[in-house]
């Protein structure tokens, strides 16, 4: 069946362009189209959009309004529509928090020309809208307690798109002050992990930050790749440091799963833990097999509380899993695993 969109945008331009790409694309029809959130909540009633592209400023009542009352009398898949900008980023990640499924940044410069180079990533956003999982509930973290673990030579690997920031921060804000060093790939543009980082550090026990490169990975620390490069690891002396690279994309990503878990793989091996996450596509899939071939700990984000099951069913079907987990079961399950192997420290 197709999937019917409703396209909400204050801009004609955006409206027709959006609107457009929509009609061309087999497997999508146009619902319609409203100007502001007043004409949108008559055309959701009335129309039952399988999937909404939403603006996040308009006039009168903004994206986030309408959104938040939405998810609330009507749930329904959302592709927020956001600008490049570190406001931009702010209210796209607030937009994920209420239950928004993914964003597609819109262009700062030629808006047209650049709508069209995105053409093939709305489209897959849309469908991967119209197939997820609507979060009934946001994962709730739990503040778990100090771990007896001490030590630099065990690190945790999280990677993660669709839904993922939701998924990132039940983890992160669950994590001790003392956890093992942790760096983070999420599927996110230069500039909104810089948003992101901030938003992680002002809510957990850990320091998250947007990594920098060339920093010794340290306990109570998380490392979010940026936006616009990969982030791996080296080995510096008994230490593991961060590195960034502004290479090709992988898999078409930048930064990518894949080449975060292979480098964990090749310079932490056994002392690292690699944790799949929600999101569409097989990125991380290979990487976390290598991982769980050097004797990793691998755990996959479950059906159930994915909002799109896609890389961990990829990573599960090439058998790279020890464990599958609801998302709530993994910070406890991580600090068991370390617990059990207690290696003593090297600080």
């Amino acid at each position: 069946m197709a999937i019917n969109v409703l396209v909400v945008d204050d801009s004609a331009l955006i409206r027709r362009l959006l609107s457009d790409i929509i009609q061309r694309t087999p497997g999508l029809t146009l619902a319609g189209t409203a100007p502001d959130a007043y004409a949108a909540r008559t055309m959701v009633i009335e129309l039952a959009p399988d999937v909404i592209t939403l603006d996040i400023e308009m006039p009168k009542v903004d994206g986030l309004r309408f959104l938040e009352v939405l998810m609330q009398a009507r749930p329904t898949p959302v592709v927020m529509i956001s600008t490049l900008t570190e406001l931009g980023a702010d209210a796209t990640l607030r937009a994920l928090e209420l239950g928004a499924i993914d964003f597609v940044p819109k262009p700062r410069l030629d808006i047209a020309k650049g709508i069209e180079e995105y053409e093939s990533i709305i489209v897959s956003k849309i469908r991967a809208a119209a197939s997820s999982r609507l979060p009934r509930l946001r994962p709730q973290a739990q503040k778990l307690p100090r771990t007896t673990y001490t030590g630099t030579e065990k690190i945790v690997a999280i990677g993660a798109s669709t839904g993922g920031t939701e998924a990132i921060k039940c983890i992160i804000e669950s994590l001790p002050a003392n956890a093992p060093a942790t760096i983070i790939t999420q599927h996110m543009p230069a500039g909104f992990t810089t948003s992101f980082a901030k938003r992680l550090d002002a809510c957990s026990r850990v320091n998250v930050r947007e990594a920098q490169g060339n920093e010794r990975l340290l306990p109570g620390t998380a490392y979010l790749a940026p936006g616009s490069q990969h982030l791996t690891i080296k080995r510096d002396g008994a230490d593991y440091r961060t590195v960034l690279q502004d290479t090709p994309r992988v898999s078409g990503h930048k930064p990518s799963v894949d080449v975060m878990f292979e480098s964990a793989s090749k310079y932490a091996g056994h002392n690292a833990v690699g944790v799949l996450l929600t999101g569409m596509g097989k990125d991380g899939a290979k990487g976390l097999l290598s991982l769980h071939n050097q004797g990793a700990f691998t755990i996959c984000q479950d059906e159930a509380s994915c909002v799109v099951f896609g890389m961990p069913r990829a990573a599960i079907a090439l058998n790279a899993a020890s464990v599958i987990l609801n998302i709530s079961d993994i910070p406890p399950a991580l600090l068991q695993h370390f617990e059990a192997v207690q290696a003593g420290s090297r600080l």
